[in-house]
């Protein structure tokens, strides 16, 4: 979890500092974990087979962070979320990796896409697994815009 404030953290500063020093910066990252190993996004097929059947008929975390900055305050929110995918086959997950969907994904998959069909369950927030987890931004925008008027 502290990677991926740190990532979100750091792509807003960027940002701000580099081009856009006066405006409101919104830094994103998502993760996905299981047994305490970060998965990335599958690097070939055979990664993203590997990926999913660890997946198949288990509960994962998703953890994203939302990073908001404005001049010299940054703002950071975390949103985590548990995801269960009901069981694969090898088929379907061969099949969900000819639609191109899944390799530039965390995790090798995309809630809000063809992935959908997998997911036995959620607990958390849509939008955190999909990567941008709208309640905590909205909370740091409202945050950071008021103290942007009182600067």
């Amino acid at each position: 979890m502290d990677y991926v404030s740190r990532i979100a953290q750091a792509k807003s500063n960027y940002i701000r500092e580099k081009y856009e020093p006066e405006s409101i910066v919104i830094g994103a990252d998502t993760i996905v974990s299981i047994d305490e190993a970060i998965m990335g996004k599958p690097i070939d097929e055979h990664d993203f087979e590997v990926m999913m059947m660890q997946l198949s008929a288990r509960t994962h975390a998703v953890h994203t962070a939302v990073s908001v900055s404005h001049r010299h305050k940054c703002l950071n929110a975390l949103s985590t979320s548990e995801v269960s995918f009901r069981a694969l086959t090898i088929q379907e997950v061969r099949d969900y990796w000819q639609t191109g969907e899944p390799s530039d994904k965390a995790g090798g998959y995309a809630i809000q896409g063809l992935a959908a069909k997998f997911i036995q369950h959620l607990s958390g927030s849509y939008s955190g697994v999909m990567g941008l987890p709208l309640f905590e931004l909205s909370e740091l925008l409202q945050r950071i815009s008021v103290g942007a008027g009182n600067e």
